[in-house]
């Protein structure tokens, strides 16, 4: 069994493949496999006990932690990518051949790659972006889930998980409704018929605020007169709130309620209305004259 044994370990120890001067064996790529896969399995223990000691002892917020983890994560998978090449055989000197080829690679099609990758390093360091966000980019709106090497999922109102390359976050416009002070704005218009009590539908607009209890009481509702227009008295019911992600819901409500509170204070709601005004040709008159002779 020994010397079967020994045979085994002789045939792993075969050079397979040279890369430079250096030969590769079987045994050392197994070897390095499981470096690889130990030092992932590292990573995880590790973000699983930050994840308790950061969050409760240095009070970090959600999206902070998620950015130190996978950071930490990126640090100990490379690390661990280091010591498996090393195992395989490769020193510093082979090392540099490799990302001599890797960077060749890059110059003809990867730079969308690398450019995603390193947008990720600076949204984990930057955090212009964290997850938990609500953010809209690309004309997409949605939650942020998880931000990874090459690029970011969004899950959307209606959840569907959206894939946004890094880069998009960094090279692009994004709004972040969760960045600093989450509070906004809604603005809510609305016309009503000329004669129209302007005082009543003020009062009318600012109670149905405030029955909102998604509507923020500080700051303070108000209304504003946008404009004398051709058909309508032109209003804005400007209102607040904490939640983005629930914006389009709570303007829903607000203009039921408006709708509601307008039929029961009796103010009229007017639809574009124009003015004919028909003028006859001499001939047309001359025939409308002989018809009534």
């Amino acid at each position: 069994m020994v010397t079967a044994f020994k045979e085994f370990v002789n045939i792993l120890n075969i050079p397979i493949v040279n890369i430079g001067q250096t030969q590769v064996s079987l045994g050392g790529i197994f070897t390095a496999v499981f470096v690889f896969l130990v030092s992932l399995i590292i990573s995880k223990l590790v973000q699983r006990a930050l994840t308790n000691s950061m969050t409760k002892k240095l009070k970090l917020t959600a999206g902070m932690a998620y950015a130190v983890k996978r950071i930490l994560h990126y640090v100990i998978v490379f690390f661990g990518a280091i010591l498996a090449a090393q195992c395989v055989g490769l020193n510093l000197g082979s090392l540099a051949v490799v990302f001599g080829f890797i960077s060749v690679g890059i110059g003809f099609g990867l730079q969308n790659v690398t450019s995603n990758f390193i947008s990720g390093l600076i949204l984990l360091i930057e955090r212009p972006v964290s997850a938990g966000d609500f953010v809209s980019v690309e004309n997409q709106m949605g939650r942020v889930a998880n931000i990874n090497m090459r690029s970011t999922t969004i899950l959307t109102t209606d959840n569907i998980s959206i894939i946004v390359p890094n880069s998009k976050f960094i090279e692009n416009p994004v709004i972040n409704w969760s960045y600093g002070d989450t509070r906004i704005r809604l603005h809510c218009p609305v016309g009503v018929a000329y004669g129209s009590d302007i005082t009543k539908v003020r009062e009318t607009l600012l109670q149905v605020a405030k029955e909102n209890p998604d509507v923020l009481k500080k700051p303070e509702p108000e209304v504003r007169f946008l404009e004398f227009a051709n058909s309508s008295l032109n209003l804005e019911l400007l209102a607040w709130t904490d939640e983005p992600e629930k914006q389009f819901l709570l303007h829903s409500k607000i203009n039921y309620a408006i709708d509601q509170a307008f039929r029961l204070a009796d103010i009229k709601i007017p639809f574009p209305q124009r003015d004919i005004n028909l003028q006859m040709t001499p001939a047309i008159e001359k025939i409308s004259q002989i018809r009534k002779g």
